[in-house]
């Protein structure tokens, strides 16, 4: 009997425990996590509940119940080095180490390997400390607009573009500064024109697979306002591209991401095995590299893994194995949209503690990410509560049933009713159709 350990507590791990319990190998899951998360518990065999930066404490629980390998769901576990322990133990991980999973935990990581390496898809970059951040008035003279990125884990939330979060060069210059109080490094790029989306690569630090592309939505309202969040939901289409996309611009996408998996062999001697989820940004030049994430993404995890038709456990035994050019990787010819349910206010003031009434008679798949499991229900917490997707044969129909699903959801919650909808793509097209022109 297969024993695989989960670490994580949120939709994503959801998401992957449903995908694990498929399998044709029946495996016993074991989940290790901050907070009983109720969609997990229904899968887990057996359970353990603390910090992700208890390295020792997870590796010990994962021999413990004798596991043949481990998956991460989340950054922060990456960051500590979570895969580090269990490597110690003997046991193999879906997830990078520590210092691979730098392409994550730091930007300026990221650009300076592409940058070393001579690998397409850089904005034009530099990165400041305390010491030399004076210099950022020079380097922004000649740029028409800049982002601001703190070097570090933000959820998401950190990083400032100008026009949205400041007008000025002033004061995006001056967000650089109040970065540097808590992160080591900042990043300020020139500000890129075009359509994001997300291409989620699996890799066994040699072959590199990708997955249906994704369209995430950061703002939290309506129409693409509000503050940026770690995701308010996102959206695939049944051919694996984007209504904005073609087959060469997720061609291109992966060869950034095949060229960085092989750079980070070089510089580490390690193979990277796990996720390499690349933000993308269709520009008029090409294709350029907005960040990566050195796991599934969340939401996007939910849009590809229900459609996902090859054995998960066969997926991962292959990239531990090294031998996952030898799988043939398919997925369903399925639209899906993801929308999250989050706590009214959410993301600047939302409310703590509120109970949810989930009916999941509904169509639509419900994957539970920050509440917790009470005796009288399920409590939410100030952050994304419910990640509810719709899956059907067109954007339509998807969107209608994941629609459908987030009625079902009672309580003080909100969410965003325009993702997956045809007036909100057609918007993007036609950016992306203006940005085009010659």
């Amino acid at each position: 009997m297969t024993k695989i350990l989960l670490v994580g507590n949120g939709a994503r791990e959801h998401a992957i425990a449903e995908t694990l319990e498929k399998s044709r190998h029946r495996p016993r899951i074991y989940a290790y996590m901050k907070a009983n998360n109720p969609g997990i518990l229904t899968y887990a065999e057996g359970v353990e509940l603390g910090s992700y930066s208890a390295t020792h404490q997870i590796a010990a629980f994962a021999k413990k119940v004798g596991v043949e390998f481990a998956i991460i769901g989340p950054e922060e576990p990456l960051k500590h080095g979570v895969a580090d322990a269990l490597a110690k133990e003997g046991i193999p991980c879906i997830g990078p180490k520590r210092i691979l999973a730098q392409l994550e935990t730091s930007k300026s990581f990221t650009r300076s390997l592409l940058d070393t390496y001579k690998i397409p898809g850089n904005p034009l970059f530099a990165s400041f400390t305390r010491e030399s951040i004076a210099n950022a008035d020079a380097f922004v003279r000649d740029i028409r607009q800049f982002v601001v990125k703190p070097d570090g884990l933000t959820g998401g939330k950190g990083v400032w573009v100008q026009g949205d979060h400041f007008r000025t060069k002033e004061e995006g210059i001056a967000y650089a500064r109040e970065c540097l109080q808590d992160h080591p490094r900042v990043i300020i790029e020139e500000k890129l024109e075009g359509e994001e989306f997300s291409l989620q690569c699996l890799t066994d630090g040699e072959t590199v697979v990708a997955m249906p592309a994704v369209q995430d939505h950061k703002r939290a309202f309506e129409d693409d306002k509000g503050p940026n969040t770690g995701g308010m939901g996102s959206y695939s289409c049944p051919d694996h591209l984007l209504p904005f996309l073609t087959r060469k611009d997720v061609e291109e996408g992966l060869e950034i991401t095949k060229k960085v998996c092989r750079a980070l062999y070089e510089e580490a001697g390690d193979p990277y095995i796990g996720v390499m989820y690349g933000g993308f940004m269709k520009t008029k030049k090409g294709v350029r590299l907005i960040e990566y994430n050195a796991r599934f993404g969340d939401p996007e995890t939910m849009n590809v893994l229900p459609i996902l038709k090859t054995d998960f456990v066969d997926i991962c035994r292959a990239m531990i194995d090294s031998k996952l050019e030898t799988v043939g990787i398919e997925f369903a010819k399925k639209a899906t949209v993801c929308k999250y349910i989050v706590p009214e206010g959410y993301p600047s003031n939302p409310a703590k503690g509120g109970k949810i009434e989930v009916d999941e008679s509904a169509d639509a798949y419900f994957y539970y990410a920050a509440v917790e499991g009470k005796e009288d229900g399920i409590h939410m917490s100030p952050s994304r509560a419910v990640g509810v997707v719709g899956i059907a044969d067109t954007l339509e129909e998807a969107e209608r049933i994941a629609e459908d699903g987030c009625s079902r959801v009672k309580g003080k919650v909100y969410h965003r009713r325009d993702i997956g909808t045809r007036q909100l793509i057609q918007k993007r097209i036609d950016h992306m159709d203006s940005i085009m022109k010659p």
